[in-house]
């Protein structure tokens, strides 16, 4: 089944647009590049921080005397 509408629809109220009706397809795809963009953020934040490391003797060593 074809989509009803193969381009975005403006919706407009009173001459301004206020809303778009798409395809899910190309819904779904927006969202995916906004979850894209929003990793590539954060990934680029943790990149600034100092990072340190221990080995992993020593984290299970802390883990089984809690």
């Amino acid at each position: 089944m074809k989509s009803a509408f193969p381009e975005p629809e403006i919706i407009t109220r009173r001459g301004k647009p206020v809303s778009v009706v798409l395809p899910l397809k190309r819904y779904q795809e927006l969202l995916e590049r906004v979850e894209d963009a929003a990793d590539l953020a954060w990934l680029k934040r943790a990149r600034k921080k100092p990072q340190s490391y221990r080995p992993l003797a020593a984290y299970l060593a802390d883990r089984s005397g809690r």
